[in-house]
C-alpha cells in the first residue's frame, strides 16, 4: 500500500492518443471489439451497482460540452466529451474526449487515458451488445448512413460480434464514403456505396444512423422502414437533434441505456412522457429478445457513463506494465500530508534569496 510521501503516490498511469492508437493496432480492432462486448455486458448486468447520473452538458450555439460521471462504489470514473458538428470545416474532430478512474476510497485518481480514439471504440462495442440482444439472429446485411469519424468502429464491431457480412454505406458527403471505403478495403469489409438513404437500406437488416448534425432532421424516413428491421440509432444526440420519425418510433420497441437522460436528448424526446421503453439492461438481465420476425426494434443510443467506465477498467487492465503506458506527477504528494507548502520551499533553487 502506498503512504503520503512515496514518489509512486502522485504518478497516474497515463495512455495517451499515440499510446492507444498503437494498443487497438497492436491488439486488432476487431480482435478487441467482442472482448469489450462481453466487457460491457457484465457491467450492464450489474447495472444496480452504479450511481445512475444524467451527464452534466453546456451547450452552446456550436455544440456541447460534457461531464459523464459514475461510480460502482469502489471505482469512479468520468468522461469529459465535447461534440461540435461545425469542427470539421475548421479541420477539427467532431468528438474530443478524456477520461479518468478514480479509488472511491481516497479520492486519488488511479488512470487516465484519452477517450476520443476510446469513445470510438466503446459506442461500437455498445451498438453491437444491444444488436446480439435485439436484431434478428440471420441478420447479416447493415445499412450504415453516415460515415464520418464512427463508421469505420460500427462496421467492424458489427462484423465481430453479430456476423455482419455487407455495409450498405451513404453519406451526403461523398468525401466521407470515400474514406470509409479506403479504411474498409484495408480489414476485407464488403462495402456497397449506396446511391442515397432508400438505395442504402434496401435489403438491410440492420440500420444504423450515425449523424453529427444538431438539427431534428428525418435521416430515415419511416415510409423506408421495415418490418423485422433493427435500428441502430447512434448519431450524436443532443435536446433538439434527431434522426428518425416518431411513426418509427411509435411502431416499435424502443430500448434506451437510461431513460432519464435518452428523454432529453435521443430519439424519444420526440414522445410524450407516457411514452414505454425498455432500458438495455432490463434485456439483458431478463433475457427477453425481440419477440418475432417482424418486430421493429430501436436501440436509441446517446452514450452513458457506465459504458466509458467499462472501457476504461478494459483499457486499464489490459495496459497496466506494458510500453502503451506512461506515468503523469499528478497528484502532490509531501512527505507530511499537512504540509503542502513543503513542494514549494523543496523546489526552490539552492541559496535562493528569501521574498
Amino acid at each position: 500500500m502506498l503512504h503520503a510521501g512515496d514518489p509512486g503516490m502522485s504518478r497516474v498511469p497515463f495512455v495517451d492518443v499515440t499510446h492507444m492508437a498503437r494498443w487497438m493496432a497492436d491488439r486488432g480492432v476487431e480482435a478487441l471489439l467482442p472482448r469489450l462486448v462481453d466487457a460491457l455486458e457484465a457491467d450492464f448486468r450489474r447495472w444496480d451497482s452504479f450511481e445512475l447520473v444524467p451527464r452534466v452538458a453546456s451547450h452552446s450555439v456550436e455544440g456541447v460540452i460534457e461531464l459523464m460521471p459514475t461510480s460502482d462504489g469502489e471505482t469512479f470514473g468520468f468522461k469529459y466529451v465535447n461534440g461540435h458538428p461545425i469542427n470539421p470545416s475548421r479541420g477539427l474532430q467532431t468528438v474530443t474526449a478524456f477520461g479518468v478512474l478514480g479509488d472511491v476510497r481516497t479520492g486519488y485518481p488511479t488512470f487516465l487515458a484519452e477517450m476520443t480514439l476510446l469513445t470510438a471504440l466503446r459506442t461500437g462495442a455498445t451498438s453491437a451488445l444491444a444488436a446480439r440482444w435485439l436484431a434478428r439472429p440471420d441478420a447479416r446485411v447493415m445499412a450504415l448512413i453516415g460515415t464520418g469519424s464512427q463508421a469505420e468502429f460500427q462496421a467492424l464491431a458489427f462484423r465481430a460480434a453479430c456476423g455482419i457480412e455487407q455495409i450498405r454505406a451513404y453519406d451526403i458527403d461523398p468525401a466521407a464514403v470515400a474514406k470509409f471505403v479506403r479504411n474498409a478495403e484495408r480489414f476485407g469489409l464488403d462495402v456497397y456505396v449506396a446511391r442515397d438513404v432508400a438505395d442504402a437500406v434496401a435489403g438491410a437488416d440492420i440500420i444504423t444512423t450515425c449523424t453529427a448534425d444538431k438539427r431534428s432532421a428525418t435521416v430515415l424516413p419511416d415510409s423506408l422502414v421495415r418490418p423485422g428491421v433493427h435500428i441502430n440509432a447512434v448519431g450524436g444526440d443532443c435536446p433538439g437533434k434527431t434522426e428518425l420519425e416518431p411513426a418509427t418510433l411509435g411502431r416499435a420497441r424502443v430500448v434506451v441505456e437510461y431513460e432519464p437522460q435518452t428523454r432529453i436528448e435521443g430519439e424519444i424526446q420526440q414522445m410524450g412522457p407516457a411514452f414505454a421503453v425498455t432500458e438495455l439492461h432490463e434485456v439483458i438481465r431478463s433475457g427477453r429478445r425481440r419477440q418475432s420476425a417482424d418486430e421493429i426494434t430501436v436501440f436509441d443510443s446517446v452514450g452513458f457513463a457506465v459504458e466509458d467506465v467499462s472501457a476504461l477498467r478494459f483499457v486499464r487492465a489490459d495496459v497496466l506494465g506494458t510500453e502503451f503506458v506512461t506515468d503523469l506527477d499528478l497528484v502532490a504528494a509531501p512527505s507530511d500530508p499537512r504540509d503542502l507548502y513543503a513542494l514549494v520551499v523543496a523546489a526552490q533553487p539552492v541559496g535562493a534569496q528569501r521574498r
